[in-house]
């Protein structure tokens, strides 16, 4: 499972025009699940970006998680993050989840992270061609791996 994970000061995401999910200060997350991947690891890449320590304190350095800030998520899904791109030009999307396993365990990962920040997360619509606008703060920008039982 892949999170590309960007501190913001605000993102919003829009499905044929209409915006179904808008956060100010917080965390926009790209999600994208493998055909190999489990709940576990949804659950431990929630827990991740939550305490992910990228807010700056008042010294500047990146001490403080999002659960610290009191700032909001925004969870993209985004299958794309888990082509590859190793063998020529045009990328292979075999080890993506089937939409129904990638659904329910992207479902799985916004609820686990909902719980761990005691709010309602904003996200894209699942299987939607999307527009999404963001303005990363920093900018900070990381990529999370959690890895799979063949990893």
């Amino acid at each position: 499972m892949i999170a590309l994970v960007q501190r913001v000061s605000k993102a919003s995401v829009r499905v044929e025009g209409d915006t179904i999910g808008a956060i100010d200060n917080g965390l926009l997350i790209l999600l994208g699940v493998h055909k190999n991947d489990t709940r576990t690891q949804a659950e431990d890449l929630a827990h991740q970006c939550a305490h992910l320590r990228i807010f700056s304190d008042d010294d500047g350095r990146m001490n403080h998680a999002l659960l610290d800030t009191g700032g909001a998520a925004l969870v993209v899904p985004q299958f794309t993050l888990c082509g590859d791109t190793s063998s020529g030009h045009r990328p292979s999307f075999t080890d993506v989840a089937p939409p129904d396993r990638a659904k329910s365990l992207y479902q799985h990962f916004v609820a686990d992270l909902s719980e761990l920040l005691g709010q309602p997360v904003p996200t894209g619509e699942f299987g939607a061609m999307m527009e999404v606008d963001l303005v990363n703060d920093g900018p900070v920008t990381f990529w999370l791996d959690e890895p799979g039982p063949e990893d």
